[in-house]
């Protein structure tokens, strides 16, 4: 009786999590009290909702006479915000919207007989991923992270460059809201330079695929932005890194908001995904050139073997395989990690 009694206690407090986290979204204090009377609860649910909140990484202030504060207001995603953005674009779209979720890539994946063009989005990834096993850091307000589910005709194999033409679509948002000096690389991440010419991340994208190799398939394209990540946050994330708050000098009364951001996320990336569904990467790649951060520069590239090679990057192919001269050559290499690092 006593453990059921505390999965109930659970499954209530988490229940109350979001609905409270909403009440505090302006960023002011908010007492114990007048939060228990608005959802018709003792003052003990609330402080054992807040404590669930910060188990998810969310960061609350509690003030003895004041109440509860949210370390920053939050922008939570609105469906018809998200609509307006988007434009005529949206009507393709199927677009769910999670509180929480371990990612947003994996619960696109569990399910069965999902539409084409479904987008996911999530307030909170509790294991979201990256490339490579590394974990995306996420917190509510902190970052974008969405997934889309889109169907193609042909296999896996014609699927080549598809991360890259992705890259494309997010230079361009981001050069719509003001952003001039992104840059990509190779294959899935987008990155800033700072005031002394440092590339720091400030996307990253996963794509996932299923179905056969000559079709038809689908690809899980997941997406993380970082909206505006807090000190800690920075401290927990292995390399360099920015988000655009920073970037674009903002403060809370001009803060980014999240729903338009993925409206017009959305947008491009259905213009992007149709160009390349009919004619390929090779209609974008001359585009994804121009913003390629290390184009003719010496590197090495960790290959996923373990082993490593390096040599001058000579572009990508028209299929978006890397193309590096080595000393064997000019090779192509269509998997690995590029870095800087002991080149001169």
């Amino acid at each position: 009786m006593l453990k059921l009694a505390y999965v109930k206690m659970i499954v209530i407090m988490s229940k109350l999590t979001f609905p409270v986290l909403r009440m505090l979204a302006d960023g002011h204090f908010h007492s114990g009290q007048v939060l228990a009377l608005h959802f018709k609860v003792s003052r003990a649910s609330i402080w054992n909702a807040i404590k669930h909140a910060q188990t998810l990484g969310v960061i609350i202030f509690s003030v003895r006479g004041r109440g509860y504060k949210l370390y920053q207001a939050i922008d939570f995603i609105n469906k018809n915000n998200v609509l307006n953005a988007a434009g005529n674009q949206f009507e393709n779209f199927d677009l769910i919207i999670l509180d929480e979720t371990a990612s947003t890539n994996t619960y696109l994946m569990q399910q069965k007989n999902v539409a084409h063009a479904t987008c996911v989005a999530a307030h909170i990834q509790t294991n979201g991923r990256g490339r490579r096993g590394r974990t995306w850091v996420s917190q509510l307000g902190a970052s974008l992270t969405f997934s889309l589910l889109w169907r193609f005709e042909f296999g896996a194999a014609a699927l080549s460059g598809l991360s890259l033409a992705v890259g494309v679509a997010i230079i361009r948002v981001l050069k719509e809201i003001g952003i001039e000096n992104a840059q990509l690389k190779w294959p899935n991440d987008v990155l800033v330079l700072n005031d002394e010419k440092v590339a720091s991340k400030l996307a990253g994208i996963l794509i996932e695929l299923q179905g056969d190799s000559l079709g038809p398939s689908v690809a899980v394209i997941g997406i993380g932005i970082n909206i505006n990540l807090s000190t800690k946050m920075y401290d927990n994330i292995d390399q360099p890194a920015t988000d655009l708050t920073h970037i674009l000098g903002l403060d809370s009364k001009h803060a980014i908001n999240q729903s338009e951001l993925l409206g017009v996320l959305l947008k491009h990336l259905a213009v992007v995904l149709n160009d390349f569904e009919h004619h390929g990467f090779v209609q974008l790649r001359d585009e994804w050139t121009k913003y390629h951060a290390y184009h003719h520069k010496n590197v090495r590239l960790m290959l996923p073997n373990g082993s490593e090679i390096s040599g001058e990057i000579d572009g990508v192919a028209d299929d978006g395989v890397l193309l590096i001269k080595t000393a064997a050559g000019l090779q192509r290499f269509n998997a690995g990690e590029i870095s800087l690092r002991g080149m001169q």
